[in-house]
């Protein structure tokens, strides 16, 4: 938002500083991104006075000016066509920057005859295009600043410009009575009073305006009025060079005008050629999508179903809250004008203005918000700036909808700033700052003024009072403790168990992935999901359509990925959520691990090999234990189909509880994916993981054996279809007490064991408590463990 000081003082009494303004902006918000004064690179020039000015001996179109300057008399070469003796000019002495040419003056020769210095045009020290002569001067005293002729003379020629940042929030701040306003709330002067006087309409307006039905939330209200017998010429000089000064390109006195409201009151305006508007009415309605629609930036737009239109018997002309149509513009040979003031909706005018590429000051302004009780006032303060620029005489104002009802009150708690600021600020201050904001305060209610569509919540009162006060004033001051001692812990026990499973999963030499928790539809359906219960209705690419059932899919993503750039060995996991269904109760925690390729780097002593099914398990149940996962478990079949269906385990207490799934994926799933090389993986489930019964952090004391343990190994032949399991629950339920673990350690079929018998070899740890085992004793419990073995699976001791 860029605007000059004078014209912030048309609507701000003020007397300070510049600095102090350009402080307070940044300070309320209004974070000043940059500031040129021209009277900076100005400085150096000086008014002289030409004495004589004679043909240049070697040079037609050269003359050769004798100076008198602040410096004496000077002899300067000039090549503009108005070099004569007895005018008034601006001189660049030697060591002076002119800013139009890039270039510091020097004493030098032209064709021979020295010259000592330079008379300047307007471009060169870039206060117009002009340049087609030296400036001459109706006045002025030799040796006289020019900036200071300029501040007595022609102020708009050095007024300070100021471009500020607005945030979103803030459309308000893109007028520049709001800018002025938040200042004076400051203290840094006092806001203008602003009347807008009616202008009576002398004859019926002949152009009516309806809004669709359908069209009303798009556009509640539409103003409008002819005015006609007025003379579309050039602006006068002031408001030219206060659009100039902002980067605005003056075009005429009716477009100036409409500009002109636009930044003054962020107040956006359009004035039609009522002379080119076909039929007798202008209808406000929704496009049917496919209309070409030619605008004034001479470009042609094919519009949308829905999008905001201004339209008359012949077709399109205007795009509500965006830009108008070439056809209806206003021109020199404009005579009679249909002048708008309406109020669009942000939402709207913002897909309209992104889906056709369009970026103009209304638009700008519309999608952030306008004052909606202005626009009635916006409608005759243009009207009487336009009857006094270019005259005629106004019709009577025509209007359709009503003002949209902005109007909101929040209560007004001045003991709030305290609890949510930290700042101590008198209520008397606190009621003032929102009352030179524009609030209406009726004893604890606040009122919301129209043009400020932030201020949505009593916090939001607070914030104001604040931001008035300046938060630069705000000092930390620590909390006073509110208790003794250590306070609790707030993280919950799953949020550890994340924890506690991100370091495990690190140390094991996995790489942590975080992947999208969506996927498409055939990923999906390979993981026993895909139905529509899991479908996003506004996905954000077609591959993404589908919340994950499980998390292998996206580190199987990520690993062909990788394969595919020559990354053939993986280990990644992954923690987050899956989804079963749509229900907020049909989500749940995951971890998920991926080996692929070789166990290690390829070497001379061959200590590589391909990852198997009991890496996973380690692994698996490394990070089980590294959650609070029980140590007693059992190893189950009957996992999912995606699991190699002869090379998984399920990890489980009991026949209902599953804790995880470890094992081979099956080899559709790896030939979905495109994953070469032995693919093993574990999926837990930290949801199922009992939590501990002491919540205590305490340890419990560490509980060492005097005696030294007994190890025993053991080899039965069984059946083949007999599980290693069921052998070694058997040899643990032998002697609950002595004995501390089982280990299966070998498996042997075939050879002299016959087609459907096999040896398993189990080794099992005797740990004595009170004293040691004496031989006959660990031949007891070997016979015990003969017997439960043999009465549970059959199996005989293998001699």
């Amino acid at each position: 938002m860029k605007f000059t000081l004078s014209w912030l003082k048309d609507h701000l009494d003020t007397d300070a500083a510049l600095d102090d303004i350009l402080y307070a902006l940044t300070d309320l918000g209004l974070e000043v991104e940059e500031v040129s004064n021209p009277a900076d690179r100005l400085s150096d020039f000086r008014i002289g006075k030409v004495i004589a000015a004679e043909q240049h001996p070697d040079a037609d179109k050269l003359r050769v000016c004798q100076v008198s300057t602040d410096q004496g008399e000077l002899q300067i070469i000039c090549g503009a066509p108005n070099a004569r003796a007895g005018i008034t000019v601006v001189v660049a002495t030697p060591g002076t920057y002119v800013p139009g040419i890039d270039t510091t003056i020097g004493v030098g020769k032209i064709r021979g005859v020295e010259s000592f210095g330079m008379m300047c045009s307007e471009r060169e020290m870039e206060l117009s295009d002009e340049h087609d002569g030296i400036i001459e001067l109706p006045s002025g005293e030799v040796g006289q600043s020019f900036v200071d002729y300029l501040a007595e003379n022609d102020p708009s020629k050095v007024d300070t410009l100021i471009d500020i940042a607005i945030t979103p929030n803030r459309p308000d701040a893109l007028g520049v009575r709001g800018i002025a306003r938040d200042l004076a709330a400051r203290g840094l002067g006092v806001l203008k009073p602003y009347p807008v006087e009616p202008v009576m309409g002398q004859f019926p307006c002949p152009i009516s305006v309806t809004i669709d039905e359908d069209t009303q939330a798009q556009c509640p209200v539409f103003f409008g009025r002819v005015i006609r017998g007025v003379k579309n010429g050039p602006s006068p000089a002031w408001l030219q060079d206060r659009l100039k000064a902002i980067g605005l390109r003056p075009i005429s006195a009716l477009v100036d005008i409409t500009n002109f409201f636009t930044y003054d009151n962020n107040r956006p305006l359009h004035v039609f050629d009522a002379d080119k508007v076909e039929g007798s009415a202008l209808r406000v309605h929704r496009a049917t999508g496919g209309e070409v629609f030619a605008a004034l930036d001479d470009k042609d737009y094919t519009l949308s179903e829905g999008m905001t239109v201004i339209s008359d018997a012949a077709g399109v002309e205007s795009l509500g809250g965006i830009m108008g149509g070439l056809h209806s513009g206003c021109s020199e040979g404009t005579t009679s004008v249909f002048l708008e003031a309406a109020f669009f909706e942000t939402v709207r005018t913002a897909y309209t203005g992104r889906a056709l590429k369009i970026n103009s000051d209304a638009r700008y302004r519309f999608e952030r918000g306008i004052d909606p009780a202005w626009t009635p006032l916006g409608v005759e303060a243009a009207t009487a700036m336009i009857l006094d620029l270019c005259g005629g005489e106004a019709s009577e104002v025509v209007m359709a909808g009503a003002v949209p009802d902005h109007a909101r009150a929040y209560r007004l708690d001045t003991d709030r700033i305290q609890s949510l600021v930290g700042m101590e600020i008198p209520e008397a201050t606190q009621r003032q700052s929102l009352t030179a904001l524009g609030f209406v305060l009726d004893g604890k209610t606040a009122h919301v003024p129209s043009w400020r569509p932030d201020v949505l919540g009593e916090a939001d009162l607070v914030e104001e009072v604040a931001r008035i006060a300046s938060l630069t004033k705000l000092q930390g001051k620590p909390l006073p403790r509110v208790l003794p001692g250590v306070p609790k812990p707030i993280l919950s026990p799953v949020q550890k168990r994340e924890q506690a499973a991100r370091r495990a999963g690190a140390a094991l030499g996995f790489h942590e992935c975080v992947s999208y928790s969506f996927i498409d539809q055939a990923a999906a359906a390979l993981f026993g999901a895909g139905s529509d219960a899991t479908r996003l209705e506004n996905p954000i690419s077609a591959d993404m359509s589908h919340m994950r059932p499980d998390l292998l899919p996206g580190l199987l993503a990520a690993a062909q990925r990788n394969q595919a750039r020559g990354f053939a060995d993986l280990a990644l996991f992954e923690i987050g959520p899956v989804f079963s269904g749509g229900e907020p109760e049909e989500q749940d925690l995951q971890i998920a691990g991926l080996l692929i390729g070789r166990s290690a780097p390829k070497d001379v002593h061959a200590s590589d090999r391909d990852v198997d099914l009991f890496d996973a398990k380690a692994d698996a149940l490394s990070i089980l234990g590294a959650i609070g996962a029980p140590v007693k478990t059992q190893i189950r079949r009957g996992a999912a189909p995606w699991w190699h269906p002869g090379r998984h385990g399920q990890i489980c207490l009991g026949p209902k509880k599953t804790l995880a799934v470890f094992g081979e994926l099956h080899p559709k799933i790896l030939a979905a994916f495109d994953i070469k090389g032995p693919a093993v993986g574990f999926t837990i489930w930290p949801n199922e993981v009992p939590l501990p019964r002491n919540n205590s952090a305490t340890r419990p004391a560490l509980k060492l054996k005097d005696l030294q343990a007994v190890e025993r190994d053991f080899a039965f032949v069984v059946d083949h279809k007999t599980e290693a399991l069921d052998l070694v629950n058997a040899a643990q339920g032998a002697d609950k007490t002595l004995i501390t673990d089982v280990r299966v350690f070998d498996e042997f079929i075939g050879g002299s064991l016959g087609v459907d018998r096999k040896s398993i070899a189990i080794r099992v740890r005797l740990q004595p408590i009170e004293v040691t085992l004496t031989d006959a004793e660990i031949e007891a419990v070997g016979a015990k463990i003969v017997a439960k073995v043999a009465s549970a699976t059959g199996g005989a001791l293998r001699m």
